[in-house]
């Protein structure tokens, strides 16, 4: 009878041994094909800026927006206060005595 071999004889490719085409690591790979990593990461670049420009873009859109909401509600503020301070000097100008409508003048800085 004739002895067979094991099956993890040193005729084996797998086990310990390995094909140096196949190893290579990380860096080694990116030294070898570096011109593509470097394009690979200065379009990765573009587009995160891209991306972030976007963003800026629809914040500065939605900045404006409030700004404009602002300067509507200072107008309607600034209308209303004129309004209140019109109805109090109305209503001082029919006290008969004349002090009341004379002090407010004063406080709001009227001269009229």
């Amino acid at each position: 009878m004739a002895i067979s071999t094991p099956p993890s004889s040193s005729s084996d490719t797998g086990g310990g041994y390995q094909n140096p085409n196949k190893s290579l690591g990380f860096f080694a790979n990116a030294m070898k094909r570096k011109h593509s990593f470097i394009q690979f990461f200065a379009m990765t670049g573009i587009l995160l800026l891209s991306v972030r420009s976007l963003g800026q873009k629809y914040r500065i859109h939605d900045l404006q927006e409030d700004n404009a909401a602002l300067k509507e509600e200072q107008e309607g503020l600034v209308n209303r206060m004129n309004h209140i301070k019109q109805s109090l000097l109305a209503e001082a100008d029919i006290e008969p005595t004349g002090a009341f409508a004379s002090r407010l003048r004063q406080l709001f800085g009227d001269e009229s």
